[in-house]
């Protein structure tokens, strides 16, 4: 099973859609909200990212809705 969690913010208009296509390949994820949740942005920066949705699948970064991306990440 993979890790994956989802870096959002409640102002982000391209957060819901990468949640609902997370849920529409069937995986698990923890989302992680950066406006509440200090540590979520701090670890965000020291990635050097500063954007969201941010996704994280076994420790790869995905940023933005890379649907092909995702995928390749999710097959491996």
């Amino acid at each position: 099973m993979k890790n994956i969690e989802i870096f959002t913010s409640p102002t982000c208009p391209h957060c819901p859609p990468a949640k609902a296509y997370l849920t529409s390949k069937g995986v698990e994820f923890v989302e992680r909200n950066v406006k509440t949740d200090a540590d979520a942005r701090k670890e965000l920066m020291k990635r050097g990212i500063m954007g969201v949705p941010t996704i994280i699948i076994d420790d790869e970064a995905v940023v933005g809705l890379d649907k092909e991306k995702i995928d390749a990440l999710l097959a491996k």
